[in-house]
């Protein structure tokens, strides 16, 4: 049997709620292997094919989305009209998630992990391929990172593309220079801002409740796509004044660390999921 692959064919930027850390913002590296026999041009599989029709549906079937477990406890789940509605409770407190269908993946399994969304994506790839393709493989991995990262979603109203949708994220590192020498001390406490966090913008807030003693925020906004709201606690929130882009992001950083010691320069390369990000300078 014949096998053909590709390595890091794409990357999944999405966001899923993980029971102990809340909504999650990840980037996995996708690996791609196809099985099968050679067809009349001596291929198990056209490369050029691979980009435009395999790299494409697992765009469209997972990245920018937010996904959920069927299995998530007290989950409750309202489809109509072509919007989702998501709402569901645990320890950190209520959470509520309403939008266009597309831009939410319910998955019939226990947890989300690595394993589970390979297995979601190789069956609706194997409904496409054609018939000498035998078998399809993905191996889903997370970017080997030295040093400070952080898990963050957020969503960008003013997006044109699928970056509107109001919970997707990114697993990001980040590299901090002050005085043109690297901060680990600084990379390290930002990470922890942000790590496992919802950056949101204070435009988008609509209402502070109160939920079960404990304070949430509601955000809501529309866009091309439609109208998009997400509540959840407040401690899982970080606020920025402006959009979060990660060009206006990269700029808080720096801003902030310049304004707590103004006599340094500082430089931020702030990374968007995996080789790709915006750099800002900043000296009071």
């Amino acid at each position: 049997m014949n096998k053909l692959f590709v390595d890091r064919l794409t990357v999944i930027d999405f966001s899923y709620f993980d029971a102990q850390r809340g909504i999650l913002g990840e980037s996995w590296i996708v690996d791609l292997m196809l099985e099968g026999e050679l067809d009349e041009q001596g291929m198990v599989f056209d490369f050029g094919h691979v980009k435009k029709q395999i790299k494409e549906l697992i765009d469209l079937e997972f990245d920018h989305r937010f996904v959920i477990s069927s299995s998530t406890k007290d989950l409750e789940v309202n489809e109509e009209q072509g919007r989702t509605t998501l709402a569901w409770t645990n320890r950190a407190g209520c959470y509520q998630h309403a939008s266009p269908s597309e831009a939410v993946v319910i998955l019939e399994c226990k947890r989300i992990n690595t394993k589970t969304v390979s297995a979601y994506l190789e069956t609706m790839l194997r409904r496409t391929l054609p018939s000498n393709v035998t078998d399809v493989k993905l191996s889903l991995y997370e970017e080997a990172i030295e040093g400070a990262y952080y898990h963050y979603s957020h969503g960008l109203k003013k997006h044109d593309g699928n970056c509107q949708r109001i919970v997707h994220g990114h697993r990001s590192k980040i590299e901090i220079f002050e005085n043109h020498q690297r901060s680990e001390t600084l990379e390290d406490y930002w990470a922890a801002c942000f790590r496992n966090s919802y950056i949101a913008t204070r435009d988008d807030l609509q209402e502070e409740l109160d939920l079960e003693a404990k304070k949430h925020l509601r955000f809501s906004y529309t866009s091309q796509q439609g109208e998009f709201s997400l509540t959840m606690p407040a401690k899982r929130v970080y606020l920025l004044d402006s959009d979060s882009t990660v060009e206006l992001i990269a700029q808080h950083i720096a801003q902030k660390s310049a304004e707590l010691h103004p006599n340094n320069h500082f430089l931020v390369k702030a990374y968007e999921g995996v080789g790709k990000g915006s750099i800002a300078e900043a000296r009071v």
